[in-house]
C-alpha cells in the first residue's frame, strides 16, 4: 500500500499500534484501569481502520489480475462479475476515504444526544421519541452501541426529554451535523381529524468526555440533590431517592438522571454527562473567538432549524444547511441519515 492512499497514513498508523502494543505488554500497564482501558480503545480502532484499508488493497489488487487474466484469454464472461465487484469496491473505499474527513479535535469520540420536544405539545412529545429511535436505528445499523442513559416520559406519548449515548469510533464526527431544530410536518395521529400539524424538537450533540484529560471540577462547585424517580403522571415508580439531580454552580448547568435503581449509578452517569456539557461550553467559546478574530459571523446552531421532515401532503425530508432532499421518508426515520450526514460535512467543508 502507498504511504498516503486517499489521504490514510498506513506508516503512521502502524506506529502508532506498535507504541500501543508495547505499553499494554509493559508491568504495570493495568495500574490505571482507565487509561488502559482507553488506550485498548484506540488501538482496536487503529486496527480496523488498517484492516479495513488493507481489504480494499487486497481486493482492488485481486480484480486486476482477474482482469488481466480475462483479456488474456479473451474471455468475457466473468466481465458483469467484474463490474459489480468493482462497484462494490469503489463504495467501500468511497467510505474509507469519507471518514479521513472526520479530522476534528474530537470527532473520534462516542456521542451524546440530548433531545427536547420543542413546541407541539403531545405531537412534539411523539416526534421527540420518532428521533430518538432514528438515531438508535442509525447507530444499529453501523455497528454502534445505543443507550438510553435518561429519559422522562411524555404526558400521554413519546418522550418530553431524552439523553442517549452512541458509543463507537467517529460517532460524534458523523452526528454532530445533528445539533439544531428538527421539523416534522404530518396528519395528525392525536386527533380525530388528523389535521396536518407541525411539530419541533432540538437536538443536541455532545463528544463524550474524558475525565482525565478534558475536565477537572471542583466537588465545592457542585450542588448534588437526591429525589425519587418518577413514571407517567409524577407516579412514584421508587420509593428510595435514587435520581441525582447535579448543579454546577460556575455555569449553572444542571443535569439530572433518574434512569438506574442506584443513586450511585445515576451520579456517575449524570457527572459524565456534566463534564460532556462543560466541554462543549469550552468548544462553543473557541468557535466564537476564532469568529471574532476572523470577523465572521457564527449563527447560532441551537434553536435554529437544521432539517424539515413532511409526511404531509408529499414525503420530503429536506436539510436546510447542505440543500440535500430525499423522499425516501421511511428510510430516513428508520435510521438512514447517513447520506444526510455526510452531505452535511461536505457541505462545512466547502466541497
Amino acid at each position: 500500500m502507498p504511504r498516503s492512499w486517499g489521504g490514510f497514513d498506513l506508516p503512521a498508523k502502524q506506529e502508532r499500534i506498535a507504541v500501543l502494543d508495547k505499553e499494554s505488554s509493559a508491568p504495570g500497564f493495568w495500574d490505571d484501569n482507565r487509561s488502559a482501558q482507553k488506550k485498548l480503545k484506540e488501538v482496536a480502532g487503529l486496527r480496523d481502520e488498517v484492516d479495513a484499508w488493507r481489504e480494499v488493497e487486497q481486493g482492488a489488487q485481486s480484480l486486476k489480475e482477474l482482469a488481466e487474466m480475462a483479456i488474456e484469454e479473451s474471455d468475457d464472461s466473468i466481465e458483469a462479475s467484474l463490474h459489480e465487484d468493482l462497484k462494490q469496491l469503489q463504495e467501500k473505499f468511497g467510505r474509507l476515504e469519507f471518514a479521513l474527513q472526520l479530522s476534528g479535535e474530537y470527532d473520534e469520540r462516542s456521542a451524546l444526544i440530548a433531545l427536547k420536544q420543542g413546541a407541539g405539545g403531545v405531537e412534539a412529545q411523539d416526534w421527540a421519541q420518532m428521533l430518538m429511535r432514528m438515531y438508535m436505528r442509525w447507530a444499529e445499523k453501523r455497528g454502534y452501541d445505543a443507550t438510553v442513559v435518561d429519559s422522562t416520559p411524555g404526558d400521554e406519548a413519546g418522550i418530553k426529554s431524552a439523553t442517549i449515548k452512541i458509543d463507537g469510533r467517529y460517532a460524534y464526527g458523523y452526528l454532530r451535523s445533528e445539533r439544531g431544530t428538527h421539523r416534522l410536518v404530518r396528519q395528525s395521529p392525536f386527533n380525530a381529524d388528523h389535521q396536518r400539524h407541525t411539530s419541533f424538537a432540538l437536538v443536541e450533540v455532545l463528544p463524550e468526555a474524558d475525565e482525565m484529560e478534558d475536565v477537572k471540577i471542583d466537588p465545592d462547585d457542585l450542588r448534588i440533590d437526591v429525589f425519587r424517580a418518577s413514571g407517567h403522571g409524577g407516579q412514584s415508580v421508587q420509593k428510595n431517592s435514587s435520581a441525582v439531580r447535579l448543579t454546577h454552580l460556575p455555569s449553572g448547568l444542571v443535569v439530572s438522571v433518574q434512569n438506574e435503581r442506584s443513586q450511585g449509578q445515576n451520579k456517575e452517569i449524570a457527572m459524565g454527562i456534566l463534564q460532556s456539557r462543560l466541554m462543549d461550553l469550552e468548544l462553543q467559546r473557541r468557535a466564537e473567538e476564532t469568529a471574532k478574530i476572523k470577523g465572521e459571523h457564527v449563527s447560532p446552531e441551537w434553536g435554529s432549524q437544521v432539517r424539515s421532515y413532511v409526511l404531509h401532503p408529499y414525503h420530503m425530508v429536506k436539510d436546510h444547511r447542505s440543500g440535500y432532499e430525499t423522499s425516501d421518508t421511511d428510510g430516513v426515520l428508520d435510521g438512514d441519515i447517513q447520506p444526510l450526514l455526510e452531505a452535511y460535512l461536505l457541505s462545512a467543508a466547502g466541497q
